[in-house]
């Protein structure tokens, strides 16, 4: 799953045939049925039998038969269920999932189709647990195999989750209607009754219903559709591949599609809705390059016969892996060439890239339980990287890594960050596992390790984990064992990566001259939280080394630090270059202190080289000073990709007190020589933010003399632009980001072309493509007045292209009018102009908005029960909002009033890990104002004399 841009015990189960059913508060005649449904027969003697979150496991699913008829006018379905069930223990009981779904049948025979009991059977209910208990008053057999069905029915979601209604508008205004689904991770038991966890595999023969004028779309290709009355068509899929339930997708709607085939055969159809059809296109040569490099990387077919994607109007993430069904939202998976900008392609691309990765890493392979959810989302945010820059080299994707792993260090310094694999019970909180440790850090590690072990090491280990564990769960280990297991005797005799087999079976390497022991090293990273802090200082020929956690919140002056320090030690595979040579060279450090030879003749040190390491690195005892004079007088001496670090790591540790603010400024002093995008945007970025910080405060001198100093300094790089889509990837992000900001400055030769392109939009009635690399400003420049407002929300309402749609709206946040802004808010909350899953980026923008940024935080307090309601508690677009509206608050007045309003949520607030994290960040905000102010305050004076 993409989420949107910006330890299974075995449990002993006694035979509940001959001991007293678990008791339980559930009593089935105290009405725990949904809404509509009728207590079963003889039901009130009876105690739901199973009293934990995760089912038991003595019934063991092996295939579901699973009809479905949606009816798409009353919004309601009907379906029925038949499922393979091998019983493992003597029971009377068969626990599974269900969640909102109205029971009205159910029944079990054995394999010769017999009943063992009464035909239709007691069912209770758990809804706390979302589990129903099915009682057969005859024993089900250890070691025999029967068949539970089941027949029910429910409303279509309203939500995002389970089997959920959608729509959309064509440019006639007519609305249509489909219904689509989303499972991962607890949602399928809301679509059928289920063994809703990922280690239950099982095989799945799909049958739909539907009107003549729908399509339906599943897992597998139709293999037989006929017609069951008149008016209603069915549609059969062939059974699927063995794979967990939130894998299981089904579509039912008017959608057009393109198709192509893979080198291998594969048959690859994009859809969307009739009026955007034309936007497939690139998706499509995307998705068949990627399966293609996929299979050759991989080294293992993609095992169904066809791979489909389609764009669902109503998506709250950015995109699912369901297999042989991918969906997405319309942003991800549609290119609009006179519309989208090169960011768009990009995130099309990787988006692609990420959800067809996952085809192998999750569908193929699949954690055993959700505390592993990174071993599918790191990998598969990793191999966006990997496929992207092997199938599209043009867009530049390993540019992008940096920031990915700058987003992961952000988080993991906050004291409330957590483990890469942490425990996760109930859905809340499993929800809240697909997060930027799961995605980003886990990507980070993966980067590490990978320059760690080599290339070539790294993928010959993935494939074998891949191979030997297909249709099956994986642990942590597994993969461990994998990729330090890869070694055949002729790689041994050739002496090039690996240990004998019986060295390399105790994951063993030679690293460096050093034995080390992958399994402990990487617990390290997976097992704690944080990120460590590598603290470099230069005595005579030596290099002396200190570890520490590093944290954005605590100083080391701070009581607290010394607890919050305790136990942390991490395994870090070291690099470093010198001005001596260009070679890169390589230390595992596993201690707290620890040393490296380098010669007196080396005049300078770069720690970390090109970041491939998961760590910050602190040049104590004048070493940012080296750093600085290295940038000014030679920063090619340095790639581009350590030049950034060391922008980045500069200013992380100015947040951290480490460093004063004033070196910080003074390192990102050489940019004016910098040509390449990434550094330049790195130390652009940080003066954007402290701006847009300071903007928010009442600090009129220092928020004047900084719009000066970035547009005195960045003047030949702004005055470089063309208003134009020309240029590599790289100069057309530089242009975007440059332009905006520029604007935003009120720089007034930005202003001017702005609105004279804006003016020449209006003319056009819309109907005038701007360059899409500037259409975005362009658009936020117009909507500062009341007519080029009115027109942009017009606009919005009525574009066809999900590209523009996000540029305008981004633009119609930009208004300093609070009453607009607020009107934004509500379109929003409505969710018809505005569709209710674009509102959680909307808060966002209008936070960000120094005009707005208290209008949202207000507008969330009085409307959090709703927010939950739509978008579900441990959702990350409840955690974007907690987070993103409390991001930029800074003073104590502001801490307060956040910590009151968690305090008045408490029982909510208490489940959510976004919680500690906003209160994190407003206190690191805090502390930054009042360490950092009057030194940017003098700075500015003395730079701008």
């Amino acid at each position: 799953m993409v989420l949107v841009r910006l330890l299974v015990p075995s449990l002993f189960l006694m035979s509940l045939v001959e001991s007293q059913p678990t008791q339980s508060s559930h009593q089935a005649s105290s009405p725990p049925h949904p809404a509509g449904e009728q207590s079963p027969l003889g039901t009130d003697n009876l105690s739901f039998p199973w009293s934990r979150l995760r089912l038991p496991r003595y019934i063991i699913p092996l295939h579901y038969h699973l009809l479905l008829h949606p009816n798409l006018t009353s919004l309601r379905f009907t379906g029925s269920v038949q499922i393979q069930i091998d019983v493992q223990n003597n029971t009377n009981w068969v626990v599974l999932h269900s969640k909102g779904l109205q029971i009205s049948k159910a029944t079990i025979v054995d394999q010769n189709l017999a009943p063992p009991s009464d035909k239709v059977l007691p069912v209770l209910h758990n809804p706390s647990h979302e589990q129903i208990g099915i009682f057969s008053s005859r024993v089900l057999s250890s070691g025999q195999k029967y068949f539970l069905n089941i027949e029910f029915g429910a409303e279509l979601s309203e939500g995002f989750y389970g089997f959920y209604k959608s729509t959309y508008r064509t440019s006639t205004g007519e609305t249509r209607t489909l219904a689509s689904t989303h499972f991962e991770p607890t949602s399928a038991r809301m679509a059928f009754p289920c063994f809703d966890e990922p280690s239950f595999k099982a095989n799945f023969s799909i049958r739909i219903r539907r009107s003549p004028e729908y399509i339906s779309l599943s897992n597998m290709p139709v293999v037989k559709t006929f017609e069951v009355n008149s008016g209603v068509l069915e549609d059969q899929f062939d059974a699927s591949v063995k794979m967990s339930t939130y894998l299981v997708a089904f579509v039912v709607c008017d959608f057009k599609s393109v198709t192509a085939r893979t080198s291998s055969g594969v048959q690859v159809s994009v859809y969307a809705s009739p009026e955007k059809w034309p936007q497939t296109r690139y998706a499509l040569e995307v998705a068949v390059k990627m399966l293609d490099f996929y299979e050759e990387y991989f080294n293992i077919h993609y095992p169904l016969p066809k791979q489909d994607l389609i764009a669902i109007p109503d998506f709250q993430s950015g995109a699912m892996e369901n297999w042989g069904l991918t969906t997405y939202r319309e942003t991800s998976l549609l290119f609009d060439p006179l519309t989208s900008t090169i960011s768009d392609e990009l995130w099309v691309t990787m988006v692609i890239g990420h959800e067809l990765a996952h085809q192998w890493f999750g569908n193929l392979v699949t954690m055993e339980w959700w505390n592993d959810i990174w071993l599918n989302e790191g990998f598969a945010r990793y191999m966006e990287y990997i496929s992207v820059e092997a199938t599209y080299p043009d867009l530049k994707v390993e540019e992008y890594l940096l920031d990915t792993c700058f987003s992961a260090v952000g988080h993991d310094s906050l004291n409330s960050s957590r483990p890469i694999s942490s425990p996760a019970e109930n859905p809340t909180q499993i929800k809240q596992m697909f997060d930027t440790v799961s995605y980003d850090k886990g990507a980070c590690v993966l980067h590490m390790l990978r320059h760690f072990l080599t290339d070539d090491v790294f993928q010959r280990g993935i494939v074998r984990y891949l191979r030997k564990y297909s249709y099956r769960n994986a642990h942590n280990q597994d993969l461990w064992d994998s990729l330090a297991n890869t070694c055949s005797e002729e790689d041994f005799i050739s002496g090039k990566h690996c240990y004998s087999s019986s060295q390399a079976s105790k994951n063993a390497y030679l690293f460096a001259g050093e034995h080390m022991d992958l399994t402990a090293m990487m617990n390290t990273w997976i097992l704690q939280k944080g990120v460590p802090l590598v603290t470099v200082t230069r005595k005579g020929p030596n290099l002396l080394l200190r570890q520490d956690r590093f944290l954005r919140t605590v100083l080391p002056s701070d009581p607290l630090w010394a607890a919050l320090q305790h136990g942390f030690l991490w395994h870090i595979p070291l690099t470093y270059k010198t001005d001596a040579s260009g070679t890169i060279h390589r230390h595992l450090m596993t201690t707290h202190t620890d040393s490296i030879h380098i010669g007196e003749e080396v005049s300078w040190v770069k720690v970390n080289t090109d970041m491939t390491g998961y760590y910050v690195v602190h040049y104590e005892d004048g070493g940012w000073d080296e750093m600085t004079k290295l940038l000014r007088e030679n920063h090619t001496a340095l790639s581009y990709k350590d030049r950034t670090q060391l922008i980045h790591n500069g200013f992380q540790l100015v947040t951290a007190g480490h460093l004063p603010l004033n070196k910080g400024l003074d390192l990102i002093g050489y940019l004016q020589l910098e040509t390449h995008t990434v550094p330049l945007l790195q130390g652009l970025g940080y003066l954007e933010a402290f701006y847009r910080m300071i903007e928010k405060r009442n600090e009129l001198e220092v928020i004047s003399n900084l719009r000066r100093h970035i547009l005195r300094f960045f003047r030949a790089v702004i005055d470089r632009q063309t208003w134009s889509d020309g240029g590599s990837v790289s100069e057309r992000r530089l242009r975007s980001k440059v332009l905006s900001l520029a604007c935003h400055l009120e720089d007034p030769r930005c202003l001017e072309r702005a609105r004279a392109i804006f003016a020449d939009w209006l003319q056009s009635n819309g109907t005038l493509n701007l360059p899409t690399d500037v259409a975005e400003t362009v658009f936020s420049v117009g909507a500062q007045d009341d007519r080029g407002w009115a027109s942009l929300l017009h606009t919005y309402s009525i574009a066809l292209s999900a590209a523009q749609k996000s540029q305008i709206l981004f633009a119609l946040t930009c208004s300093r009018d609070t009453k607009k802004l607020h009107r934004l808010l509500e379109l929003g909350l409505e969710g018809k102009v505005i569709r209710s899953q674009d509102l959680s980026s909307l808060i966002l923008m209008v936070a960000r908005n120094p005009r707005g940024h208290h209008l949202a935080w207000n507008f969330v307090k009085k409307n959090w029960d709703t927010l939950v309601q739509k978008f579900e508690l441990g959702s990350f677009c409840i955690r974007n909002i907690i987070i993103g509206t409390t991001g930029q608050f800074s003073s104590p007045d502001e801490l307060a009033e956040v910590q009151s309003f968690f305090e008045s949520i408490k029982e909510q607030a208490s489940q959510l890990r976004a919680s500690q994290v906003a209160l994190d960040n407003v206190q690191k905000n805090v502390r930054w104002f009042q360490r950092n102010l009057e030194t940017m305050r003098n700075w500015l004076n003395k730079t701008l004399q």
